[in-house]
């Protein structure tokens, strides 16, 4: 099950292994192939953000390592730039997976609601995105952040406020 913790409710330890696993293991993997990547004068790096990296999340662990990936993503693009090679973070909402599907209850129905689209994303649109950076197609992109979300960002705020205007009016007139 998945667990989401707020900021008084985190461990330290908790907090660490979030962001070890998160951000830190991308720094280990941009550190550790950057030279591989840059011998062959050009390459293509693309993390895996997220949308609580855009706005918040209920785990504020997580919400800051997909914060501090974005700008991981930035730094890197910049430093190895000159070497050729691009870096790049796809921001994903909810994807359709087991582990969402194991969430919390309500949780996964929530994430819906939430979307302008509707639905989750299913593995295999995030998947398109990533394989685009990673192609001579997106040759001049780099530093970029491509939300992979149903339209949850730039509906934001307005689009659920609206969908609920429109619940709390319908509720008035049976009311």
């Amino acid at each position: 099950m998945i667990t989401r913790r707020g900021i008084a409710a985190q461990t330290a330890e908790g907090w660490r292994r979030v962001l070890d696993v998160n951000l830190t293991g991308a720094f280990l993997g941009l550190r550790t192939f950057a030279p591989l990547l840059g011998a062959g004068g050009r390459g293509a790096v693309v993390n895996i953000a997220s949308t609580a990296g855009m706005t918040a999340h209920g785990d504020a662990a997580y919400t800051a390592s997909k914060w501090g990936l974005r700008g991981l993503t930035r730094a890197a693009a910049l430093e190895f730039v000159g070497r050729g090679i691009r870096v790049n973070a796809v921001c994903p909402a909810t994807i359709e997976t087991p582990l969402t599907e194991a969430g919390p209850p309500g949780h996964l129905a929530a994430n819906r609601a939430a979307i302008p689209m509707g639905r989750p994303a299913a593995p295999e649109e995030v998947a398109e995105v990533v394989l685009f950076l990673a192609s001579d197609h997106a040759s001049f992109v780099t530093g970029a952040e491509i939300a992979v979300d149903g339209g949850l960002i730039a509906g934001g705020i307005a689009w659920m406020r609206a969908q609920l205007q429109a619940r709390l009016a319908e509720e008035g007139r049976q009311g």
